[in-house]
C-alpha cells in the first residue's frame, strides 16, 4: 500500500501474501488495516495498492476489478490507484491503473529521483 500527499508518494508499505502463491495475491485484513491506519495516522492519504502479476501483463484482471469494489460495484478505496508490476519478462513493467466499478483506465505517472 502506497502512502501519498497531494499525489506523490511519501511512504511504501509492503504486505505478505497471505495465498502464498505467485499467482493470486490475499491482504490479511489485519495487517490491511494496521498498515491503512498508518497512513491515515501519518495525515496521508491511500494514493495507491501495488501488485505483481508474474505470468500476464501488468493489465487489471477480474480478480484485481473484483477486489477494488464491493458487490454493489461502489469503490472499497474511492480515489485509490492500483500500481500493477508485470514481471513475466525480463524487464519489469509498471501500470497504474484507475479502477471504478466494472472499468478501468491507465493512468499515467511520472518517476522522479
Amino acid at each position: 500500500m502506497i502512502g501519498s500527499r497531494e499525489g506523490e508518494v511519501v511512504e511504501v508499505h509492503r504486505a505478505r501474501n497471505a495465498a502464498n502463491s505467485a499467482l493470486k495475491y490475499v491482504m490479511d485484513p489485519k495487517e490491511q488495516l494496521k498498515i491503512y491506519t498508518a497512513i491515515e495516522d501519518a495525515g496521508l492519504d491511500l494514493g495507491a495498492i501495488y501488485h505483481s502479476h508474474t505470468r500476464s501483463d501488468p493489465v487489471p484482471s477480474q480478480t484485481d476489478v473484483n477486489l477494488a469494489k464491493y458487490g454493489d460495484d461502489q469503490p472499497k478505496f474511492p480515489g485509490t490507484l492500483y500500481l500493477i508490476v508485470g514481471v513475466a519478462n525480463s524487464e519489469p513493467d509498471v501500470r497504474l491503473w484507475s479502477i471504478v466499478g466494472n472499468d478501468y483506465e491507465q493512468v499515467g505517472f511520472e518517476v522522479t529521483e
